[in-house]
């Protein structure tokens, strides 16, 4: 697809259907030694509309192998032509190694989305009604420079401090431009805090951990403010510890919970636990799960989801959250009832078609699905 000034004029485009549609990379660039970020725009023509903090979800084939991965948007749903993703490379990561090493611009990639409920505001853009602080780790970074950079876009009055963690200066991804948003929106406030100098002897700013002493000296009403959460599963854990032990009213805690990079291993465990009380549970509350197109049979216990007692199988099944926000592991269910708690992976017409998610349903008969 080859855009003009001229189509820039034309009527807006048509909304992205976010079903297995088909993104070419346009733009890569380099944010720090090990994060990258990938500028990716419709095949065909489409106007992209999500909520600030969004993901999508990437269906790639690698080695023969298909592979799901979620990955947050990091650009802003004011900017909806394109899309961009921003990857920190991880030591034996199978996906942000692939991408690094191969995605360059005209490769193209299969992707569904957006998705999830980690976005602020909750609705249509407007003034928050209280201050934010976002607390960021690492690569957590992404969903909250989504949402600053809507802020910046909009040019509204944002009351944010933005609190970000990261091992050494040289680690920090969009420096610069957390930078230029602190210049440009007068009350949206950026604090950078590094455990260590690293090649930066110059670094002149926080130095240490996130800690409670630390929060409260830069946000004195750190009690009055809407928190917004994302990064490594220990660093998330450290932050609801500290805010529980200052008091803060959790139900204006929001965090992004899952680590794809790490997600096999978590689900390793979390079998091998099912696959015990399976073993020593009443056999009359376990159901057959029948795979139609593939031939095969499994038996699931009325306490595990449909997604363990595939893993415990060994049947190998794509999945990415394991929570019901992403819809990488969704299928058609041809006979049978589950009981299904999802977390926004399934649209309504979609469940009304007979697709479920298997990482969060649990079956109430024996299943019949089209995979």
């Amino acid at each position: 697809m080859t855009l003009t000034y001229l189509d820039l004029a034309d009527a807006p485009a048509p909304a992205w259907g976010g079903d297995d549609e088909w993104l070419e990379c346009v733009r890569v660039r380099d944010e720090t030694h090990d994060v990258r970020s990938f500028v990716l725009r419709p095949v065909e023509a489409r106007s992209f509309r999500y909520r600030p903090g969004q993901f999508i979800t990437l269906r790639l084939d690698i080695d023969g192998e298909p592979v799901s991965r979620s990955y947050t948007l990091c650009s802003t749903p004011t900017r909806p032509d394109t899309l961009t993703i921003t990857v920190k490379r991880v030591p034996g990561g199978q996906v942000s190694n692939w991408l690094h090493d191969h995605v360059k611009p005209g490769t193209r990639l299969s992707a569904t989305g957006p998705a999830g409920s980690f976005c602020f505001p909750p609705g249509p853009v407007k003034a928050p009604a209280r201050g934010q602080l976002y607390l960021s780790g690492g690569s957590g970074i992404t969903p909250l420079m989504s949402m600053s950079r809507a802020w910046a876009d909009l040019g509204l009055d944002a009351d944010v401090h933005f609190i970000h963690a990261a091992r050494t200066p040289q680690d920090i991804a969009f420096a610069d431009e957390l930078k230029l948003l602190a210049r440009s929106l007068p009350r949206w406030h950026a604090t950078m805090v590094c455990e260590q100098r690293g090649s930066h002897p110059d670094y002149s700013g926080l130095l240490g951990r996130l800690s409670l002493p630390l929060l409260r000296s830069q946000v004195p009403d750190l009690l009055e403010r809407e928190v917004w959460c994302c990064g490594p599963a220990p660093f998330m854990a450290a932050v609801r510890a500290m805010l529980a032990e200052a008091g803060f009213d959790m139900a204006r805690y929001h965090e992004e919970s899952f680590n794809f990079e790490s997600l096999p291993v978590e689900i390793a465990t979390e079998v091998e636990a099912a696959s015990e009380q399976i073993a020593a549970a009443d056999p009359a509350q376990r159901f057959a799960i029948t795979l139609k197109s593939r031939g095969e049979r499994f038996e699931c216990g009325a306490d595990e989801t449909v997604l363990k007692a595939a893993q415990r199988a060994g049947v190998r099944w794509p999945f990415s959250c394991s929570n019901g926000v992403c819809g990488t592991c969704r299928t058609r269910k041809l006979a049978g009832e589950v009981e299904m708690k999802q977390g926004g992976g399934l649209r309504p017409r979609e469940v009304a078609q007979g697709w479920f998610l298997p990482c969060c349903s649990k079956p109430l008969s024996d299943i019949e699905v089209e995979r």
